[in-house]
């Protein structure tokens, strides 16, 4: 990839994605989000890849698959007003579409390009097809993760927002604010395992998803970068503490730390 090439992808990403701004504020601020969170996740990433020690070149491919890996949220946003992939389209697909379609990514070596598009393709499923091999295999977890890292900082503070004014929140919240979740949500949390999102019913569902993406993260480095920033201990004082949800706080600390101090 061309030394050069990231400054002219990323004022292609904001000429693109002004497109989808207009009168509405409610979807202004939900797009807004959605940039905000790109600058974030590319920086994200550039940590883990110096944590990994990456080379110069693997460096900027990952910062260009964190650039167009939510590229498909703004056009879904605009057309059904939601995030929601189940309620509207899969928006790691909608976004290779949109890069092929603009042709984007025609500059880059084709090898470079398959990397990317399976990054952005891939980056917000439940889980990863076992056939995915090498940089593929990479770029993706790289992306997954920052994703996430990134995500763990915006929820926790939409959750204190909405605690403190939810009358006036300005952005969407997908589920009814209920302190009631779903056994089979914190069963799949306490086995370890992917959560199926359709199960989702209530924002404390949602909430224990979360705290299960700790079992989902590829890389030491952002579970120490989530540890340091103190994300995992906001999430968890947002969660019921009922005999249920704090045994499995308690599991998911005590994983959590005994992960980290398995590495130096």
């Amino acid at each position: 990839m061309d030394p050069n090439a990231l400054p002219r992808f990323r004022r292609w990403f904001d000429q693109y994605t002004s497109r989808f701004f207009g009168d509405d504020e409610y979807v202004n601020a939900n797009l807004r989000l959605k940039q905000e969170h790109t600058a974030r996740t590319c920086s994200e990433i550039a940590r883990l890849a110096r944590e990994l020690a990456l080379d110069e070149n693997e460096t900027r491919i990952a910062e260009l698959t964190a650039l167009f890996h939510d590229v498909g949220r703004f056009s879904q946003f605009a057309q059904y007003r939601t995030y929601n992939d189940l309620r509207s389209i899969d928006h790691g697909q909608r976004g290779v579409e949109v890069l092929r379609g603009e042709g984007v990514l025609d500059s880059l070596p084709a090898e470079e390009r398959q990397w990317v598009e399976t990054a952005v393709a891939l980056h917000g499923r439940k889980s990863l097809p076992s056939a995915l091999k090498g940089r593929a295999l990479l770029f993706t977890k790289l992306i997954r993760d920052a994703d996430k890292i990134d995500i763990f900082r915006v929820v926790t503070d939409h959750y204190k927002r909405y605690r403190q004014d939810p009358d006036n929140f300005a952005l969407e919240v997908e589920l009814p604010d209920d302190p009631q979740y779903c056994p089979e949500v914190l069963e799949a949390v306490r086995n370890e395992e992917a959560v199926d999102w359709a199960k989702l019913r209530t924002l404390t569902d949602a909430k224990l998803c979360q705290l299960g993406w700790v079992y989902d993260l590829n890389f030491t480095a952002s579970l120490r970068r989530i540890e340091e920033c103190g994300y995992l201990a906001e999430l968890i004082g947002f969660l019921p503490q009922d005999e249920e949800i704090q045994s499995l706080c308690q599991k998911v600390s005590a994983d959590v730390a005994s992960r980290l101090a398995a590495v130096p």
